[in-house]
């Protein structure tokens, strides 16, 4: 009885943490682009150079973007580094040690981060999606990085070069009878080598890869699902007339 209590208290606090690093903060609507290849491919493209730099997708192999449109040959000469094999899962470049001490704890497997951050909120793509594209500068934390989504996350923006730099405007409103702070805007710090319409457009391509990594089949599942539920519509129609015909003469 007394380990039932004990992880269901533990579960309990997993599950105040995540609220916790979520914060309530509103989820924008990530757009749905797991059918489109190109998108796909740019944010396989975008993964690997912003972030497996520092996290891992263990459970995913590099030659499963053939599913994506993508031979062999694309895959090694622009997606994997100098001592991957096509056949290798995709690890971080960074070493686990030094990640530990620069970030205070490695940086977690990303393989199925858009299926384990879905909440009440939204999906866990619509977590992402919002996460990515709500990092400011804050000279108090130790990256000089926060973030809306997850505050003082461990991580500093690792697409700062594409969004540019900048700081959130804060407007003091009345709410439930205390005086609250909410984000109304951005100043400008830094300008990137994107828009902000061509920044979003991107993230939204990364955030459809990292679900489509979450589970490669699930695309083909679906299809066959139609399929299987089609040929069950048409069974059904058979089977009946086939009983109405058999039984028609038995009285």
């Amino acid at each position: 009885m007394k380990k039932i209590l004990l992880g269901f208290a533990l579960a309990l606090g997993l599950s105040s943490a995540a609220m916790a690093a979520g914060g309530g903060f509103p989820l924008d609507k990530a757009p749905k682009r797991t059918n489109d290849m190109a998108a796909l491919q740019n944010g396989a493209k975008l993964f690997v150079n912003y972030c497996l730099n520092c996290h891992s997708a263990a459970f995913m192999r590099y030659n499963r973007l053939r599913d994506i449109g993508l031979t062999d040959k694309q895959i090694a000469e622009n997606l994997t580094f100098t001592t991957d094999k096509i056949g290798d899962t995709m690890k971080a470049s960074i070493d686990p040690k030094q990640a530990k001490e620069w970030f205070g704890a490695n940086p977690p497997d990303l393989t199925v981060i858009a299926r384990s951050r879905a909440g009440a909120g939204g999906s866990g793509a619509d977590y992402l999606y919002t996460f990515l594209r709500t990092f400011y500068r804050d000279s108090a934390r130790p990256t000089g990085w926060n973030n809306l989504v997850f505050h003082n996350v461990g991580m500093p923006n690792p697409l700062w070069e594409l969004q540019g730099e900048r700081e959130p405007i804060h407007t003091k409103v009345e709410s439930h009878g205390a005086e609250t702070e909410i984000v109304t805007g951005w100043t400008p710090v830094k300008a990137g080598t994107m828009t902000e319409a061509e920044f979003n457009n991107n993230i939204g391509d990364l955030v459809a890869y990292m679900q489509w990594m979450g589970e490669p089949a699930q695309n083909q599942r679906v299809r066959l699902g139609v399929w299987v539920l089609l040929f069950l519509a048409a069974f059904t129609l058979v089977a009946w007339r086939l009983n109405a015909a058999f039984w028609k003469d038995v009285k």
